[in-house]
């Protein structure tokens, strides 16, 4: 059996993916040094959680990649319009990474799929292409901030993103509840004596 981490990962980035939506839609225009904490406070779990995974590889083969490496991805993109809006930056240049970052995501959606990978590979998989796309369509709202329907597609975006992983966050949270409720920690070796 295996520990993992993977549910406070979906549920930081559907926290993430709502937060980001809400900006494109009202906080683009307003006071945008409001959204400074929530941005940062998912950077900051996206960020370590994403970096902790790709060294540690809790998680069965491939799944480490997948879900370790666009976590601190999208922990660096948030981090970083975090700053941007905490020293009154415009954040678009952070859209270079941000559309590389999504193009990395929908290929990972669309190699899911085909590989099967994950209990629902189709849910996984669409959730993934709607996480790239829904970063994408915010990097060019950075870039682009009138126009509303890009503005309007890209949060559309990203609440269904949001609600797959949400989804998948709550059952994995009601799965692991049972799976390592029988969970010891292995016993400690003895150091030999000097």
């Amino acid at each position: 059996m295996f520990i993992d981490y993977l549910a406070l990962m979906l549920l930081n980035m559907t926290a993430g993916f709502v937060a980001l939506a809400l900006f494109l839609l009202m906080g683009l225009q307003g006071d945008r040094k409001r959204w400074v904490a929530p941005f940062a406070m998912v950077g900051l779990v996206a960020f370590l959680g994403g970096l902790h995974m790709i060294f540690t590889w809790p998680l069965p083969g491939a799944y480490n990649s997948a879900f370790g490496e666009t976590s601190a991805m999208l922990g660096v993109i948030y981090l970083g319009i975090a700053l941007s809006l905490a020293k009154e930056w415009n954040p678009a240049p952070i859209a270079i990474y941000g559309i590389l970052a999504g193009l990395a995501a929908v290929v990972l959606g669309v190699r899911i799929m085909n590989l099967k990978m994950t209990m629902q590979p189709q849910l996984s998989g669409v959730g993934f292409i709607l996480s790239g796309l829904g970063g994408i369509l915010a990097a060019l709202a950075f870039c682009m901030p009138s126009r509303k329907a890009l503005r309007s597609t890209g949060a559309l975006a990203l609440i269904l993103a949001a609600l797959i992983w949400a989804m998948t966050a709550y059952l994995a949270y009601w799965a692991h509840m049972e799976h390592f409720s029988a969970y010891k920690m292995p016993p400690k070796v003895a150091e030999p004596a000097k």
